[in-house]
């Protein structure tokens, strides 16, 4: 617990110091609040543990893991749905909170409501904790009056949208890990295996066969090189990462050719289109416009190239189209959910057409992903028998070369 030491004033005009202990920043503005002071200035003083920094790190800076927001959200759910004030939830929230950056959040929020803000507004001010489809179906919900109803959709679709991304982590990680394991194989071998036979091939005098000389030009190129190769591949991956994920083109770009990709693009076209579908029908139950549903789409679909064309669709809408004819016209829209919302439109039923279309895809990333896990074990065990038979024929044909002569003599 840390130290402050702060100078307030009181409701006379009368300035008062001292220090207080507390837990964060915000816990001790606040305790300074409760005492019907108003704070002028607040020091850090230090603390009576060696974990401030880290408590600090934890609270302020480390990402929130999906399955502490979804314990957060279940646990607000259930208070608002039996009545219990916002204030009184979140400062139930502060205490019952495990995860560090939560807890302090949970007391700002209390703050700022108990300000006056609204809860959406509240949760607005951190959006890296909270994203902006959280905020705005928080907004409908508070607009409409049916925030509990609001949250228990808020709720079904982060766990849907975690069960989704956990298959396709679970699916990428056996082909991760081989191509690590095949990576460190092919540098130990040119590294540290092939230097120890090229001394004893070149004194035995015999003519080395095509694999083995590759490696040994290979294996010179490493060692001789090994450094500025690391080097530059730090810097070429740090001078990718800015120009593909940092801006808006790169990340277009980037998007556009995972999405053309054989194996990964139909995973990402159908996981992005049950997104599509189960947000949509979420924002139109609970109130929310159209137009207001394609930017929200359009800022949490998490794919630049269909965010892309969220922005074209919803251009076209603004001139007066429905929204089946838009779909029509933009990429990556599969013609059976440009159907299903056609349908919907007709009918008056559009949230319960694109419940059903999400439920189909659903099924369709599940099935996907196998296939794809299916392909891509052949080809991994074809890579794998390319470059243990290579490193073979590299060491074991110069070795019978040499015992050919050994018993010609």
């Amino acid at each position: 617990m840390a130290v402050f030491a702060y100078q307030a004033s009181d409701q006379n005009g009368k300035m008062r110091t001292g220090t207080l202990a507390a837990e964060t920043l915000d816990e001790a503005l606040g305790r300074i609040a409760e005492a019907s002071l108003v704070p002028v200035d607040l020091k850090l003083m230090g603390g009576g543990s060696g974990e401030g920094w880290w408590k600090q790190l934890q609270t302020r800076f480390l990402p929130v893991p999906t399955q502490d927001l979804i314990v957060f959200t279940k646990q607000l759910v259930t208070m608002v749905r039996v009545g219990i004030p916002m204030t009184q939830a979140f400062a139930i929230l502060k205490d019952q909170t495990v995860q560090p950056r939560l807890r302090r959040l949970a007391g700002v929020i209390r703050d700022d409501v108990e300000a006056g803000s609204s809860l959406s507004a509240a949760l607005g001010k951190h959006p890296r904790v909270f994203s902006k489809l959280y905020c705005s179906m928080v907004e409908a919900g508070e607009a409409s009056g049916t925030l509990p109803e609001v949250l228990d959709r808020l709720l079904y679709l982060i766990e849907h949208e975690a069960m989704v991304k956990a298959e396709i982590r679970t699916a990428m990680r056996y082909p991760v890990m081989v191509v690590i394991a095949l990576v460190i194989a092919f540098i130990i071998m040119l590294g540290f295996v092939i230097p120890r036979f090229v001394s004893f091939f070149s004194q035995a005098g015999i003519d080395l066969p095509l694999p083995t000389r590759i490696c040994i030009a290979l294996s010179e190129f490493l060692t001789g090189y090994g450094l500025w190769i690391a080097l530059a591949a730090i810097g070429g991956g740090l001078l990718l990462h800015h120009l593909v994920n940092r801006t808006k083109r790169g990340r277009l770009f980037r998007d556009r050719a995972l999405l053309r990709a054989p194996l990964i693009g139909p995973v990402l076209i159908k996981s992005a289109m049950s997104r599509f579908a189960s947000i949509f029908a979420i924002l139109q139950t609970s109130g929310v416009l159209v137009l207001d549903a394609l930017r929200i789409l359009s800022e949490t679909v998490g794919n630049a190239a269909i965010a892309a064309e969220f922005e074209k669709v919803r251009s076209m809408l603004e001139e007066g189209h429905g929204i089946a004819g838009p779909l029509r016209s933009a990429r990556y829209f599969p013609p059976m959910l440009i159907n299903m919302v056609a349908i919907g439109e007709e009918t008056g039923r559009l949230d319960e057409m694109l419940r059903e279309v999400s439920a189909h895809y659903d099924v369709e990333v599940r099935y996907t992903i196998k296939k794809m896990t299916d392909s891509i074990g052949p080809i991994l065990i074809v890579s794998l028998t390319v470059v243990v038979g290579f490193f073979a024929l590299a060491i074991y044909m110069p070795m019978w070369d040499l015992t050919k002569m050994a018993t010609q003599h």
